[in-house]
């Protein structure tokens, strides 16, 4: 029987690795801009693995870059009290005149580690994400699986506590996803890191995380959420997973339905 992973202990009250108080969003010139997200309060707490879920357009991305600190809401606060969150990106964003292992020191370099520190912390990123011995490939020696791996070493590699992950796995097959949502929950509960992570596939929300928040249709209001009790390590063809996915399915349908989106 596999080991039940069983996720950082819970929180301590009063403490959070992202705050959002009444948060919102517009696009646009003064009496003409377009909200994109309206009145968004939203804690997570240290050590949480939170999925936001909502439809195309509803906002997600747009949230999660207010909170990397890529833009600044139009109302409203956002507290990490961590420092800047590591951010990782659907595509890998990789720089293809670089090796893997370069790749991840030039973040270590903004980060102020020493020259002499670089390769040997590089070395054990790669190794933390499964790709010992990938430290002089070169990107276009490398299936999409393990560029986002070393993506994610990258990301891991700016030393936050708060990591940020916008449909990372989106663009990969279904079994090489599967695989990396092994790796990720296996990171996640060794790290002790807060993951806030957006996507629009329902089970991979409940296959990962602790808490699901779904956003309705924009502008982005927070609809509903789900405490996923489901011990770790799930598979995405479990049927707690399944039957709580419908569940979701069914709300987000509805949220949908309501905005005449389709």
């Amino acid at each position: 029987m596999a080991d039940t992973l069983t996720g950082p202990a819970p929180a301590q009250p009063g403490t959070h690795a992202a705050r959002l108080e009444h948060v919102s969003k517009a696009f646009g010139r003064p009496g003409a801009a377009q909200p994109v997200l309206e009145d968004i309060t939203l804690d997570v707490a240290p050590g949480e693995f939170v999925c936001l879920l909502g439809a195309s357009g509803c906002g997600k991305s747009t949230l999660l870059n207010l909170v990397a600190g890529l833009d600044k809401p139009s109302v409203g606060t956002i507290e990490t009290p961590g420092g800047r969150p590591a951010l990782m990106f659907q595509e890998h964003a990789l720089f293809p005149w670089l090796t893997a292992g370069r790749n991840i020191e030039l973040a270590l370099r903004m980060r102020g580690v020493p020259r002499e520190q670089r390769r040997p912390e590089a070395e054990r990123l790669l190794s933390l994400v499964r790709l010992s011995g990938a430290y002089g490939k070169r990107v276009h020696e490398l299936s999409g699986g393990m560029r986002q791996r070393v993506a994610l070493a990258r990301a891991l590699a700016q030393d936050s506590r708060l990591l940020l992950m916008d449909e990372p796995f989106a663009a990969l097959d279904a079994i090489t996803r599967d695989v990396l949502h092994d790796e990720l929950t296996r990171i996640w509960a060794e790290t002790n890191l807060s993951v806030l992570f957006v996507t629009h596939n329902v089970r991979e929300a409940v296959r990962l995380a602790q808490r699901v928040v779904l956003l309705s249709s924009r502008p982005g209001r927070i609809n509903r959420e789900w405490a996923i009790d489901i011990p770790q390590p799930r598979r995405i063809e479990d049927a707690a997973v399944a039957d709580l996915s419908v569940e979701i399915t069914d709300e987000l349908r509805g949220e949908i339905r309501r905005h005449g989106k389709h």
